[in-house]
């Protein structure tokens, strides 16, 4: 129930993969995921019908977390008790991880490239490990693959609740041999109170790492030294600090790319050279190294070759280039935190530094509709040199008092000089972006970027379609 999103689809393909019959249901049935489960000859219903499923009978219903009380399907399941039915972390569990040494790839941020980055490596150094990616990678250049039985697993370890009868975060389920935590802040407003209710299930996950297991920490992160000591297991802190075992040094970004080394213990472990963005992805691709050497060979993790992240291509929606020519760059990201919005934009503002930094921004998520961090927001905002609000999401949803309030955003921002708009829909904002798009591109090279973890009405399209026609 639910095949379509990202992760359910993923694991619907790695259960053909094994050999089940699979089947599945739907609201919105369209490409590209419903096109890739016809493919591998899985059939998609639709909607959710009560009577359908009862005269299919499968031996197993597994119950997407976007599922809730009130669904047909599900009340017919809790009525009737007819059929068996799981959540998608525990099927995981029960099945494709069971007996395998799993890396769990945890934090708040950065967990679909850190995931992407450790499968690549370990394929790269000749390995065939099991993975499971939260999103569209280009390398791997799928997002799921069983591998071989002996092989390391790699999986996305979302810390967003299993489901609606399992509040317990994904990860809990996933046995951890190697868990790594690459940043924690406050997110997931729908589920979490605040941040101490954040850190008390990233604590719960440490405990279930076996002792001769590994937890991988960002060693520069407060919030994660606050989870306190970890002595039943073996921890590798990573970061730019002196007090890491794994450091990231020498780093710089420019208009070519980002270089920077790793050291390990001292030692210098290799130089990377490549065109991801920003210190924080160096950060995911220290954490994706750290872990898959110590998946390699524990006793000399830094046997793994660092050389193929020059070739890595990334993740569908990281920074994504929808555009690019002389006069303007467009590009599509998915920050919808505070900290992942001021750090793209530092990024961009380094890599391309003659042009005009645009940044447009959807309060999509649960946390950003809300008033929660509005004040990150604002700052993280200023980094761009104009910014564009869009509508926020389901508004209805929520008091004036608790959600996000473009108006005053914009106008705070202006009052720190820097230009911002706002409008009460979606295409209004695509409007007034088409506006700046002719007055302004006179004035020198502009770079747009589209924030947002939903499809901002399809407006990043429409804008990309314009802009081309303009150049």
């Amino acid at each position: 129930m639910g095949i379509c999103g990202t992760a359910m689809g993923n694991v619907a393909l790695l259960a053909r993969t094994a050999g089940h019959e699979v089947l599945g249901a739907d609201a919105g049935v369209y490409p590209p995921m419903s096109d890739v489960l016809a493919e591998a000859g899985i059939t998609v219903h639709e909607g959710y019908d009560a009577a359908r499923l009862a005269e299919l009978a499968p031996d197993l219903v597994v119950i997407g977390n976007a599922m809730s009380r009130g669904n047909p399907e599900v009340e017919w399941l809790l009525e009737s008790r007819a059929l068996r039915f799981t959540s998608l972390p525990a099927l995981l569990a029960e099945t494709v991880l069971a007996g395998r040494k799993n890396l769990v790839i945890c934090g708040t941020h950065g967990k679909t490239t850190t995931t992407s980055l450790t499968a690549f490596l370990l394929r790269e150094n000749g390995r065939d490990p099991g993975f499971l990616i939260g999103g569209v990678p280009l390398d791997p250049p799928v997002g799921q693959h069983l591998g071989g039985a002996a092989e390391p697993f790699v999986i996305e370890g979302d810390e967003y609740d299993s489901a609606f009868f399992d509040k317990r975060s994904k990860f809990i389920h996933y046995a951890p041999h190697i868990a790594v935590l690459n940043n924690l802040e406050f997110d997931h407003a729908d589920i979490f109170r605040d941040l101490e209710d954040v850190q008390r299930t990233f604590r719960h996950l440490s405990r279930i790492v076996p002792r001769n297991g590994f937890v991988l920490v960002n060693g520069d992160d407060t919030n994660l030294a606050a989870l306190g000591d970890m002595d039943w297991t073996k921890i590798v802190r990573v970061g730019t600090g002196e007090t890491n075992d794994v450091r990231i040094t020498n780093f710089e970004e420019g208009p070519e790319g980002v270089a920077f080394t790793l050291t390990w213990g001292g030692r210098e472990w290799g130089t990377v050279s490549w065109t991801t963005a920003g210190l924080f992805n160096a950060r995911n691709a220290a954490m994706a190294a750290t872990a898959a050497g110590l998946a390699l060979d524990p006793s000399d993790p830094t046997g793994l070759s660092l050389a193929p992240l020059a070739r890595f291509r990334g993740v569908r929606r990281r920074q994504e280039i929808k555009l690019q020519r002389d006069d303007l760059v467009v590009m599509e990201d998915f920050g919808h935190h505070p900290t992942a919005i001021a750090e793209t934009l530092r990024s961009l503002r380094a890599r391309y530094p003659a042009h005009r930094l645009v940044a447009a921004f959807e309060p999509r998520s649960n946390t950003a509709r809300s008033r929660r961090l509005q004040d990150d927001f604002i700052q993280a905002l200023r980094n761009a040199d104009t910014v564009y609000v869009g509508a926020v999401s389901r508004a209805d949803r929520m008091t004036a008092a608790e959600r996000f309030d473009p108006a005053v955003v914009c106008s705070t921002l202006a009052a720190m000089s820097t230009a911002a708009h706002t409008a009460d829909s979606n295409t209004g904002v695509l409007d007034r972006l088409l506006t700046e798009l002719t007055v302004d591109n006179a004035n020198g090279p502009m770079l747009v970027v589209f924030f947002t973890n939903g499809s901002f009405d399809g407006i990043i399209q429409k804008f990309v379609a314009q802009a081309e026609g303009k150049g």
